[in-house]
């Protein structure tokens, strides 16, 4: 993998869908964000790094706990992202709270800056996800924690999307897809590691922590509606797909998608997923 062109392509896609991203009339990276917090547990006074931070699914409700006296920092590759987390952090007046654009595979920080790492959905897909889980214990204070999300892998779903996804997405499409995100990559280069929670414990250990925990927990996703779903899924990892796609076959998985979530809703009202995924935590083991 070109490492550079990927991240230009990730933060380009990213940049695209700023604006709209998690303000779609769907519900899940919110309710994601803040679970990961509740198992972080950062204390007030304390200094958190959001890996990836997005519109601030985490970076928030972190920025609560650890109050005034506290600080915490959000890093993302995408300029945009950070654009609009800054305009959020002005409107609430966070004094705490601060944005930058950075590269969180390798992010230029200070040693021993922060008591708490977070990564919800993102530090899994950086180009060396071991490599920077390695390098981030240099960035935690003594006794620091790491805490991040990944969806559950499992060999025969389409990845990324709950498993109700899989009979509604034909395999061909994924052919469409640039080489590194078809799914024979996407197996070498998650499930090799992420899927057995034996191998992501020995990875993490590896890495320099201790106390790793694994937890499998349902997220519940809400959408307004299947159109809403389908118009959300352009603003966030799936934007690679239908990019990509001709549009014959984007139209037409447009229509299996919005059939296939109207039949999983069973009638009127909003669509309810649970999204199977992983939260990680673990302690550097030092201090």
């Amino acid at each position: 993998m070109d490492s550079s062109a990927y991240k230009r392509q990730v933060a380009g896609v990213f940049d695209d869908s700023a604006a709209r991203y998690d303000r779609m009339g769907v519900e899940f990276f919110t309710p994601m964000g803040r679970r990961l917090v509740e198992l972080a547990a950062p204390a007030a006074g304390e200094r958190v790094l959001d890996v990836g931070c997005g519109r601030g699914a985490s970076l928030f409700p972190a920025a609560e706990l650890v109050g005034p006296r506290g600080h915490a920092l959000g890093i993302d590759l995408a300029p945009a992202m950070v654009e609009e987390v800054g305009k959020e952090i002005a409107a609430r007046g966070l004094s705490q709270v601060e944005a930058r654009v950075m590269d969180a595979e390798n992010p230029e920080l200070p040693a021993g800056a922060f008591d708490v790492l977070l990564g919800g959905y993102s530090i899994i897909f950086l180009p060396d996800a071991p490599g920077a889980l390695s390098r981030y214990t240099e960035f935690l204070a003594d006794g620091g924690r790491i805490a991040f999300t990944s969806p559950v892998f499992r060999a025969g779903t389409f990845p990324f999307l709950p498993p109700e996804f899989t009979p509604l997405i034909p395999s061909s499409l994924l052919e469409h897809l640039p080489a590194e995100w078809r799914p024979e990559a996407l197996v070498r280069r998650f499930n090799s590691w992420l899927e057995d929670a034996a191998d992501l414990t020995a990875t993490l250990e590896r890495a320099g922590y201790r106390e790793v925990r694994v937890l499998d927990e349902p997220v519940r996703m809400t959408a307004e509606s299947p159109e809403r779903w389908v118009e959300w899924s352009h603003t966030q990892g799936m934007r690679l797909l239908w990019q990509n796609l001709p549009a014959p076959q984007r139209d037409d998985l447009r229509e299996r998608l919005i059939e296939g979530l109207d039949r999983l809703r069973g009638g009127s009202g909003p669509v309810v997923i649970e999204v199977p995924v992983r939260f990680v935590t673990a302690r550097v083991a030092r201090g």
